[in-house]
């Protein structure tokens, strides 16, 4: 159900009825107060600047013309042109009703389903996952799901770093640590002990680099002894990987995995195809793109290096193979490629070169999202106490530590088992929706208290909310799925909430096309604080309550534990009956 745009619909039809062009902007917006009314349309304003002409009369002409019988009870006038619209409690009753037994909630899905491929998490599988990887890979997510729930079909790409130099160092370390009779994932259960042994190894061992070199060579040619010495250690490294996505509760699994070395064989053909087209040049030996497109103020291009003057690759060549592959093969109509915002020019540069190359079709949307950084109290970037990288595996351990302890004092009585499993779902969520609810493009300060508060804008409080709901239906003796009674709105509280559940499909369409989950946790947190607002105002099983009115304050209680539930799903963040 799309209010805004059934009211778009109608005072369109009204305005090309009162004489206006048909492509005139009905501006509709969710009114800021009640006496407002519940929606403003307010695009009669710019049309009368257009047309010479007064504001207040054209409106006048367009409400004549204006058709919302049985939708709107009341549509006014208000200053020099605004129509604002009360919807009626009957029809909100009925939409309610409707949509009660939706598995979206009243979203609709996609008529024509786009393939959207979606670039998130993407690890450097030398190392192991730490905190600069939570932003891309949960925000990722979150739009993942949001648009497999509008209905579009979504391909998932988690471009790991799985090629390059650093991997002829690993593997010369690794094949000692084997021939010593070491097993594999014993030597690479700590990644970051491993590679930290064989960079002081590469940095001082006389001889070693010489032999990590040459394991680059071999495995770059393709030598099959090098290839399972590699793909051992992949293995071991992806499952690193897979461990933190299932604490996470994000939906990447090891078929998503889509990493450099995936591109090799098409780069030398990337070249090829750019100095073909003359888009590429050989400067000093290197192959680059001079990206008139980009000059900076001083007239000079943009430097674009594809191939360095030894032959070999950069991240460039790479991700101008992975917009061919996308567009190509998978068939994208869009690609959203997530990542924090210091590669934002790289990002730009890939966009004009695969574009001017025919990599990218004009047809085919290109999004890179970048992201701001994760801080700590002191306002620079989140780090241990000794200024190390914080591994998000610890981070998230911490998380549900600190969640057993807030449940523990809140729950005295609740067993150990149980209040661990609350806590993984409490802290987990507490981490993710701390990140999802700031703005993606800005930096923001990590706060253990703030994050785990059952008071404010928090995943607790959502959880929360939830558990309330559930315990009016376990006190009731009833299932909300058993429900069949229709909603009636009739007080304030219940209409604004109404209003509310009714929004959902418009929050969702701005989080798929702006990738801003921020959005989603915004209105969740709004829709359960209305709730609360709903519980004080609007007794429900209290003594003396009509049969009927606490039949419908249930169904509607029911409409709002669904998509309680569902946004969290959205999220990727558990709820629990009781908490």
């Amino acid at each position: 159900m799309n209010i805004k745009q059934l009211l778009a619909e109608k005072v369109t039809a009204a305005m090309v009825a009162a004489g206006l062009p048909a492509d005139t902007n009905p501006a509709i917006s969710i009114s800021t107060k009640p006496q407002f009314g519940d929606y403003q349309a307010n695009g009669v304003m710019g049309a009368a600047k257009k047309l010479k002409t007064n504001p207040r009369e054209l409106a006048t002409k367009v409400v004549e013309q204006l058709d919302l019988n049985g939708i709107a009870n009341k549509v006014e006038l208000a200053g020099p042109g605004f129509i604002n619209i009360h919807l009626d409690e009957k029809w909100l009753s009925a939409q309610l009703t409707t949509i009660a037994n939706d598995a979206h909630s009243g979203v609709t899905q996609r008529k024509t389903p786009q393939n959207v491929v979606v670039d998130y998490s993407a690890p450097n599988l030398a190392k192991e996952m730490h905190v600069g990887h939570l932003r891309s890979t949960i925000i990722g997510d979150a739009v993942v799901r949001a648009l497999e729930f509008r209905g579009d079909n979504v391909i998932r790409q988690n471009h790991m770093g799985d090629w390059g130099t650093q991997f002829g160092m690993l593997l010369a370390h690794l094949s000692d640590k084997l021939q010593a009779n070491e097993v594999a994932e014993t030597a690479l259960a700590d990644l970051e002990a491993f590679y930290r042994e064989a960079k002081i190894r590469f940095d001082e061992e006389e001889g070693f680099a010489d032999r990590a070199r040459d394991y680059v060579v071999k495995l770059q040619s393709g030598d099959d002894g090098c290839a399972r010495l590699w793909q051992q250690f992949i293995d071991i490294s992806i499952a690193h990987s897979e461990e933190i996505y299932n604490k996470l509760n994000v939906t990447l699994t090891r078929k998503d995995i889509m990493g450099e070395s995936a591109y090799n064989d098409d780069l030398p053909k990337v070249i090829k195809a750019l100095m073909a087209k003359n888009i590429a040049v050989e400067d000093q030996g290197a192959k680059v793109v001079f990206i008139e497109e980009m000059a900076n103020k001083d007239g000079e291009p943009s430097v674009f290096i594809v191939q360095k003057s030894g032959g070999g690759y950069l991240y460039a060549t790479t991700d101008l193979s992975a917009c061919r592959y996308r567009s190509n093969e998978l068939n994208a109509d869009r690609i959203i490629i997530f990542t924090d915002a210091r590669q934002s020019l790289h990002f730009k540069q890939v966009e004009v070169v695969a574009r001017k190359a025919g990599f990218l079709p004009e047809s085919v949307r290109y999004d890179h999202c970048p992201f701001g950084m994760m801080m700590g109290d002191d306002g620079k970037p989140f780090k241990t106490r000794t200024g190390g990288t914080i591994k998000l595996a610890e981070l998230l351990d911490e998380a549900v530590v600190r969640a057993k302890d807030v449940i523990k004092e809140k729950n005295p009585d609740y067993t150990d088992e149980k209040l661990t499993e609350i806590a993984e779902k409490v802290g987990i969520g507490a981490v993710k929706f701390a990140d999802l609810s700031k703005n993606r493009t800005s930096d923001y300060i990590f706060n253990w208290k703030t994050m785990l508060s059952f008071e404010g804008a928090t995943a607790p409080y959502l959880q929360y909310a939830y558990s309330r709901i559930q315990s009016i239906f376990a006190k009731a003796a009833l299932s909300p799925e058993t429900l069949n009674t229709a909603c009636n709105i009739v007080e304030p509280q219940e209409k604004a909430l109404a209003l509310k559940l009714l929004q959902l499909e418009d929050v969702i369409d701005a989080v798929i096309n702006d990738c801003t989950p921020n959005l989603l946790c915004n209105y969740l947190y709004e829709l359960a604080s209305l709730y609360m607002s709903f519980y004080e105002a609007c007794p429900i099983l209290k003594d003396g309550i009509k049969p009927e009115i606490k039949a419908a304050r249930l169904a509607l209680c029911a409409q709002i534990s669904y998509v309680l539930k569902q946004g969290l799903e959205i999220l990727g963040i558990d709820v629990m009956e009781r908490m």
